[in-house]
């Protein structure tokens, strides 16, 4: 859960302006040069590439610009402004992959947009999709995905909402890798214990911790609880649900459920009726199952 939203670094990769490197491109059937339009064009599973990634589609178009090189012969140089990508665009690199419809590269708005139904970033441990877009902005080490937004990590644990913003900043070997992300409008996490609902949520990978807030509510095998305020450490698997300081409210304890089902078990063990049933011939002997671990939820108030 750690790495769940890495994959935006895919991104961040693509469009880093880290060094000029040379681009080549190439396509099955042409590669068109429209002098006046000032825009080149691959047709026919379209390849643009550079040293450590590779953006793979039916169509891809660069549109450039010619701006005055400053130096003494004041030579004129291309520089590209837009770069188009449509048709079951396929992004690799060694972070991650990237799918989707379209890919639009802004030079100017300093951003990358990637749309399909769903747009989607995979890494080995994590995907990403988003039935809106998901759009990286360079300079300002942001990725927004929009739209129905589904992280889901290597355990099938999802985090669903409206919107996702991921903030990345680099670290002491110069990479980029993600500080906070901001997660607002109908948030749902999805594990194999529980669900958990909220307005909006805040991830923070180095402390591991998932905290949510406003109506949040807590939901297993039927049972639910509600708080203002709620805490995740995915390192222990421990919800701590609160209320807020001067509500008039303080709620304290721990909430299990495994009681009943116990009694359920103990009961059909017992039921004279369901040992009639049982075939004398081959009455196998009952093993009794491994005592499960009690789910639990701390309460409390927020300081």
């Amino acid at each position: 859960m750690n790495k769940l939203f890495a994959a935006a670094c895919l991104l961040a990769a693509f469009t880093a302006p880290a060094r000029a490197e040379k681009i080549n491109l190439v396509a099955d059937e042409r590669v068109e040069w429209h002098q006046n339009e000032q825009k080149m064009v691959a047709v026919g599973n379209a390849v643009a590439s550079k040293q450590d990634m590779s953006v793979r589609a039916d169509t891809i178009t660069a549109f450039y610009e010619n701006v005055a090189e400053k130096s003494a012969q004041n030579k004129k140089q291309s520089r590209i402004k837009t770069v188009h990508a449509q048709g079951g665009v396929i992004m690799k690199s060694a972070q991650a992959d990237g799918f989707g419809d379209t890919l639009d590269y802004d030079v100017a708005a300093d951003s990358m947009t990637l749309k399909g139904k769903p747009a989607k970033i995979k890494t080995e441990t994590e995907d990403i999709t988003a039935e809106g877009s998901i759009t990286y902005y360079p300079s300002k080490q942001q990725a927004i995905a929009l739209e129905n937004v589904i992280a889901t990590d290597a355990q099938k644990n999802k985090v669903h909402s409206d919107r996702m913003i991921s903030f990345f900043e680099k670290n002491a070997q110069g990479a980029l890798e993600m500080k906070r992300v901001e997660i607002y409008d109908n948030v749902k996490i999805v594990t194999k214990d529980a669900e958990v609902t909220a307005d909006r949520g805040v991830y923070l990978p180095k402390e591991n911790l998932v905290n949510l807030y406003d109506h949040v509510v807590i939901m297993q095998d039927g049972n639910f609880i509600r708080g203002d305020y709620a805490v995740t450490d995915l390192n222990t698997g421990v919800s701590r649900l609160l209320t807020r300081k001067g509500s008039g409210k303080r709620v304290s304890g721990v909430f299990r459920e495994k009681e009943d089902k116990d009694k359920k078990e103990k009961a059909a063990d017992t039921d004279p009726a369901t040992e009639q049933k049982t075939a004398p011939q081959e009455q196998q002997p009952k093993t009794k199952p491994e005592p499960q671990p009690e789910k639990t939820w701390e309460l409390g108030t927020t300081n």
